[in-house]
């Protein structure tokens, strides 16, 4: 769940607290380039292009799921959510260093694929490699991962911890340490019984 369904509730709320810093940003760098303040149309179009194009990424990634996750295995699958988290958090922190408000559109772009992905074969993983008498209960856990992404992400905004003017770009790329923590880890669990048995016709795998 860390690094599943909780990036997908981690990134739907960490966007909100920094998003008056985010604009200043916006309006700042248009000056630096153009030479001219941006109209509040410009800003807050912007502004709606970042939060939106989250969505637009998730499609991708929940649409690329399923293919993915037959064609290299459910473990592989949730492993390669990383490389879309990891990218997303480099552009996304990197952005006010680098000027360009493009990045962190960009960045949202890949965090949205990771969500999509990390979702979908959160719930398909889990579900097939639990036991028949504990399947209901690890299926919630994509639920509860996703309460506390929302949590967490709420939580690192506020004023007292990544919430201020200087720390929204480290606050943006949050989203890399659940994805470091599964990089680390998840190669030392199973792959899906499920998935050997039907998709690689491996039985003595699955067993």
């Amino acid at each position: 769940g860390t690094g599943g369904a909780f990036q997908y509730g981690l990134q739907v709320s960490i966007i909100n607290s920094p998003a008056e810093y985010i604009k200043s940003f916006i309006r700042e760098t248009w000056l630096k380039r153009y030479g001219s303040s941006p109209s509040e149309e410009i800003i807050t179009l912007m502004w709606s292009f970042i939060v939106s194009v989250y969505t637009i990424g998730g499609l991708l990634g929940s649409l690329s799921a399923g293919y993915l996750s037959v064609r290299f295995g459910r473990k592989k699958a949730m492993l390669f959510t990383n490389i879309p988290a990891l990218l997303s958090a480099t552009l996304m922190g990197l952005s006010r260093l680098c000027g360009s408000f493009e990045m962190i559109i960009a960045g949202r772009l890949f965090s949205g694929v990771c969500g999509g992905l990390a979702l979908n074969i959160h719930l398909m993983y889990a579900g097939e490699c639990a036991p028949r008498n504990l399947r209901g209960m690890i299926a919630i856990t994509a639920s509860t991962a996703i309460a506390i992404g929302k949590f967490v992400g709420f939580a690192l905004g506020l004023r007292e911890v990544l919430g201020v003017d200087a720390l929204w770009p480290i606050l943006m790329a949050a989203n890399a340490l659940p994805a470091l923590v599964q990089l680390f880890t998840l190669p030392f669990f199973p792959d899906s019984p499920r998935y050997l048995l039907i998709d690689k016709k491996d039985k003595e795998g699955c067993i």
